[in-house]
This record gives C-alpha cells, sequence and structure tokens, in this order.
C-alpha cells in the first residue's frame, strides 16, 4: 500500500468536497473544507516527502465559467512537481499531450472513454496512439446501484451500463498503466469504506490501482490493507489536518511505511 496524495480543484480553489453532490448546473458542490493555499503548494508539499502518483482533479467541467482558473491552478501544480503527479478532468486525446508535456506523469480518463453511457474503444485506441498505454490511467469511479457498482462519468453525476468487476478490470487492464477508483457513494463522507468494492479490488490486482472513498480513521486504512492484500494504494482526502481533518499527515506517512510486508 503506497499513500498517493490529491488536489481536487474546483471553481478555483483546492478543495475537498462531497463526491456525490457535485453538480455542473450552478457549478456547485458540498464543501468539506476550501484551502487558503493553491494547487502548487499541496504540489511542493508532496514532493518534499517524494510522494509520485498523487491525482490533480479539475472538478469543473470544460464548458464552466471557472474552468481556465481551474485549469491554471492544475498546471501551475504540474510545474511545481514535473512528473510526480498526474491529472485528470476533461481529458481527450486532444489535449492529453499538453498536460504530459506540463508535467504530469499521466492522464486520468473517464468521460472520454466512458461516453453516452457506454464504452468507447475508438476513443481510448485513439488517446493510446497519441501518449501511449503507460501514461493513461482509467479512472473506474463507481456507484451502487441494484446490488452491483456500476462506473459513473461526468464528474461523478451519471451512471454508464458498464458493471466494476473483475472482468472489467481484466479487460481495461490492456488499455492502461494504472487504475484509479473513486467509492463515489462515500466520497467525502468519512464514513468508512466500501469494502465490499476494497475486497473486489484486492482479489485482482495486477496493476496498480489507487482506492478513494471514505477513509476517515487508521481503522479504516487498517480494513483497506487487509481486503486490498497490501496492494491497494489509498488516498485520503477530508480526513486528514492537511485538509482541516483529524488523520495526522505524518502519522499516516509513518504508519504506511511501516506496512510494507504482503499478505
Amino acid at each position: 500500500m503506497e499513500l498517493r496524495p490529491c488536489i481536487d480543484i474546483h471553481n478555483g480553489k483546492v478543495k475537498q468536497i462531497v463526491g456525490g453532490t457535485l453538480r455542473d448546473e450552478g457549478d456547485s458542490a458540498n464543501e468539506n473544507f476550501v484551502s487558503e493555499k493553491d494547487a502548487a503548494f499541496y504540489a511542493k508539499f508532496y514532493k518534499k516527502y517524494h510522494l509520485k502518483g498523487g491525482h490533480i482533479i479539475l472538478l469543473n467541467a470544460p464548458s464552466s465559467s471557472f474552468f481556465e482558473e481551474t485549469k491554471r491552478q492544475a498546471v501551475e501544480a504540474l510545474r511545481a512537481y514535473p512528473g510526480g503527479l498526474q491529472i485528470g478532468g476533461g481529458i481527450t486525446a486532444d489535449n492529453a499531450g499538453e498536460y504530459i508535456e506540463k508535467g504530469a506523469s499521466h492522464v486520468i480518463v473517464t468521460s472520454y472513454v466512458f461516453k453516452d453511457g457506454s464504452i468507447k474503444y475508438e476513443n481510448l485506441e485513439k488517446l493510446i496512439e497519441r501518449i501511449g498505454k503507460e501514461k493513461i490511467v482509467l479512472d473506474l469511479s463507481c456507484r451502487k446501484k441494484g446490488g452491483s457498482y456500476y462506473i459513473v462519468t461526468d464528474r461523478w453525476q451519471n451512471y454508464t451500463n458498464v458493471k466494476l468487476e473483475e472482468k472489467t478490470l481484466e479487460q481495461f487492464s490492456d488499455y492502461c498503466d494504472e487504475f484509479l477508483i473513486h467509492a463515489v457513494d462515500v466520497e467525502g463522507k468519512a464514513s468508512g469504506i466500501e469494502e465490499e468494492l476494497a475486497a473486489l479490488l484486492g482479489g485482482w490486482n495486477k496493476i496498480p490501482i489507487t482506492y478513494a472513498g471514505g477513509v476517515h480513521s487508521f481503522s479504516d486504512l487498517e480494513k483497506l490493507r487487509l481486503l486490498g492484500k497490501n496492494k491497494i494504494n489509498v488516498t485520503i482526502g477530508s480526513a486528514l489536518d492537511l485538509f482541516g481533518g483529524e488523520l495526522k499527515w505524518e502519522e499516516v506517512i509513518e504508519y504506511i511505511a511501516n506496512k510494507k510486508e504482503p499478505i
């Protein structure tokens, strides 16, 4: 297990939000934390700890009046830590190369690949042709419906018809370097992890996977470590003291450093 830090940017500010409340209409979301620091501050902070593979997420739609400021913040963060961070939000084959050139190690893609509820393999192939499979992270963030997890898109607002299961992970692993998976129903709620999802990911785990959603205690971290067989990487947002929460950054770093043994 590795700690994969995050920089979520909404309306030009670094924030922690309740994931399921994000709406394009009115650029609204329920906020847990709004930082007075800019995105570059957090990038430099993560660089100081030599943490790689963290993600910057642009939470505004490209059509939003806030998008350009959100993007500017993101690009400044990439420049502050070249090669250290991934970026997602509005990524397409046309702009992916721009973000790589500006310092992103990978681009994170969802809506471009899962369009109108289904998989667009032609878009995925186009993206691979432009930047290579080794630069792609597929965001398979999901919500539960009818007892199954379904991949959601458009900043987690719309369900696709694609179930998240071992067969899906196997299928998509041929097209990317890593997966990023937010458990959207618990994202930002500090209510505990999605144990069923963590067990599913830990049971497969053939390429790196980062799990995000609901971690708010060391008990949650330990559950994720055990269910994920110490192979699933973790993102912690609102629960960290860095973002106004109670989990102390230094203690989280120490905990993960001391849990390197395979399960």
